[in-house]
């Protein structure tokens, strides 16, 4: 052994192989013995190298493609024995929508602004496992929401700074909303204030708050496609003036950020019906206060999503949308509030109307219009008529009266000239 560099053994006999190659190649008997000699030889053993992994195409750091195309993104490796390729968005949660052919390229059709991120590629045998990584931006939909939302609590004030999130391929703005946790007078739980920022800002100062009281803080992205989703809801209290300590220097103020959390609504599913799309759910499991209500968002064939009901009550848990165009293809999903706090979305439904029929355009919880609403509408309606006709009558006699005394002018005319 002392022929062959980086070989050794073992005080148990064992032998080291520092570096693996053709020499190490063969087969391999161990003989033990002490004074009295040896019990024989081992079976023999067979050594064989095989290769890890490695790649002989690798994807580029960064791919842009257009929401609804194709992208294919190149992967491929050897190895003895041949390695077996995968693909995993990082980050994500369950099974992705993305395939791979044969050639062990990831393939994304059509591409959905979900698979915007990092991708990676990973070659595995018996001997490795190697991973190589790109980024896929998706061009052409709304921003993705910012991360790292923070909030620095000041005199009356607040400081807001946030890192942002893709923009989709255009402009992107900010608007930081908030709203206290103590409401006086009583407001709707969905009355938030929310600040324009400064182009090209990542940082807001919000000013004129109470002292001591609990504010909630959320961001929101916007370009010229509608807004992503609501940034994660942080929780600060201003400090008042008797807060900090009267010194020469007076000490930063401790960051006193709490993060919220309010669960979501669960199991929200869709059924067709005579009248619309019966959206239907079970109430959030944890709530720190008692549930006063649902706001209901959707968008429409992966655009940005709106808000289409924002007072449904915390009792209900059915909501009827009916409204809906032909042939189109709509997401739906909803938060729940409780007291000042809002939820994270629930788990999405999607809708096809391929082939439904098209619903009064009014969307509604399943109820009619009340009946002093429906009277006065229709009272409008007969008021308006009886209007027009008398209208009409007085413009017909009119221009009855005018041709009388057309007519009798002419009559006088002609009189006189006969004479």
């Amino acid at each position: 052994l002392s022929q062959l560099p980086g070989w050794s053994v073992r005080p148990d006999g064992s032998i080291v192989i520092a570096t693996g190659n053709d020499d190490a190649l063969g087969l391999y008997r161990c003989t033990p013995y002490n004074s009295y000699g040896t019990a024989g030889e081992s079976r023999p053993t067979r050594v064989l190298l095989k290769d890890p992994p490695a790649f002989t195409v690798r994807p580029k750091e960064e791919y842009f493609q257009e929401v609804g195309r194709e992208l294919v993104i190149p992967c491929a490796a050897h190895g003895d024995p041949p390695p077996t390729i995968t693909w995993v968005k990082v980050g994500s949660v369950g099974k992705s929508s993305a395939q791979v052919d044969g050639n062990s390229s990831l393939v994304l059709h059509p591409l959905i602004k979900e698979q915007h991120g990092v991708w990676e590629c990973t070659a595995t045998n018996q001997v490795a496992s190697v991973t190589t990584a790109t980024s896929v931006h998706v061009l052409g939909t709304s921003p993705h929401a910012v991360t790292n939302v923070s909030v620095l609590p000041l005199l009356l004030a607040a400081n807001i700074s946030w890192e942002p999130g893709f923009d989709g391929g255009y402009f992107q703005r900010f608007s930081v909303w908030y709203t206290p946790l103590v409401r006086y007078p009583p407001r709707a739980h969905h009355d938030w204030v929310s600040l324009s920022v400064p182009a090209g800002a990542q940082h807001l100062l919000v000013e004129n708050l109470q002292p001591d009281t609990s504010y909630q803080f959320s961001v929101l992205a916007q370009n010229k496609l509608g807004s992503g989703p609501f940034s994660q809801i942080v929780t600060s209290v201003p400090r008042g003036k008797g807060s900090f300590p009267v010194t020469t220097v007076p000490p930063e103020p401790p960051a006193m950020t709490v993060h919220v959390f309010l669960s979501p609504p669960r199991a929200l599913t869709a059924n067709e019906t005579v009248r619309g799309v019966l959206l239907r759910w079970d109430p959030p499991a944890r709530a720190s206060v008692a549930l006063s209500g649902y706001a209901l968002e959707l968008r429409q064939d992966k655009g940005g999503w709106e808000v289409l009901e924002r007072s449904i009550p915390g009792t209900d848990t059915q909501v009827l949308v009916p409204g809906l165009i032909k042939d189109a293809f709509y997401e739906f999903r909803l938060v729940a509030f409780a007291g000042s706090y809002i939820s994270d979305p629930s788990n999405t439904v999607n809708v096809s109307t391929a082939g439904m029929e098209v619903y009064p355009s009014r969307t509604q919880l399943p109820e009619l219009l009340p009946q002093p609403v429906l009277a006065g509408v229709i009272g409008g309606i007969c008021f308006l008529s009886v209007a027009v006709i008398f209208s009409t009558m007085a413009a017909c006699i009119m221009n009855r009266r005018r041709a009388a005394r057309v007519r009798k002018r002419r009559q006088g005319t002609s009189w006189t000239g006969d004479r």
